[in-house]
């Protein structure tokens, strides 16, 4: 079974792509090889002048990988001694980690929670945990592979916004999968859909709105979806 069938793609630095697709698309399997966690069986992967899989800190120190339905940080560690520890990881000056952590964590709204073990948080709480770990050392590149599952309305807006602040100011290039319409909307301008492990469409979200005169962005993917299966 192929997973992922001679996908093409280039992403400009600064770039905020949405990589959309049905349940076993492949959108994961790419994310995986993108970061160095599968070994593509052929073809050739570069990311950042680097090939992934030769995991050399160099490259691993500039890219940071989200998974909302797995944990990155410690079960049994608070946050703040997660963040500690990638300090030591990422070499960052104490004062830097520090000021860094209480900026996201006020952003985001959790410096109440810094102290608790990751266990006892929320699922909302600890994906906020995840995304302040994941930047801490202020990466090029975030990949995000549904960042969003399970949370409640509110902590999805302000995730939404969050990452769309970190894209404009910090001209992070994100790669986002989601099946959530409104994390692609408020959060990508580029729109890149994979089925059957093929590509089947690139383009941006304001030709998408022109094409289809501005219909709702989930019945734009159904009917590339529809087209192509």
């Amino acid at each position: 079974m192929v997973a992922v069938d001679r996908i093409s793609l280039k992403i400009k630095k600064g770039e905020s792509v949405a990589l959309l697709g049905p349940n076993g698309a492949g959108k994961t399997t790419t994310l995986k090889m993108l970061t160095g966690l599968l070994y593509p069986s052929s073809g050739k992967v570069e990311v950042l002048g680097y090939t992934p899989t030769d995991r050399k800190y160099s490259f691993l120190s500039q890219i940071a990988l989200v998974m909302g339905n797995k944990s990155g940080l410690s079960w049994d560690l608070s946050a703040y001694q997660s963040f500690k520890l990638f300090q030591s990881i990422y070499r960052l000056e104490k004062k830097e980690m520090e000021d860094t952590v209480e900026e996201l964590a006020f952003l985001l709204e959790v410096k109440d929670s810094l102290d608790v073990p990751v266990r006892k948080l929320s699922l909302g709480q600890r994906l906020k945990m995840e995304l302040i770990g994941a930047i801490l050392h202020q990466p090029k590149l975030l990949f995000l592979d549904e960042p969003t599952i399970g949370l409640d309305v509110i902590a999805k807006r302000k995730i939404r916004v969050f990452l769309r602040r970190l894209h404009e100011e910090k001209g992070t290039t994100i790669l986002l999968t989601s099946h959530e319409m409104a994390d692609i909307e408020k959060v990508c301008n580029r729109v890149v859909v994979i089925n059957k492990g093929k590509l089947v469409l690139d383009s941006s979200l304001i030709k998408l709105n022109r094409q289809y005169k501005n219909a709702p962005l989930d019945e734009i993917i159904e009917d590339v979806f529809n087209k192509t299966s």
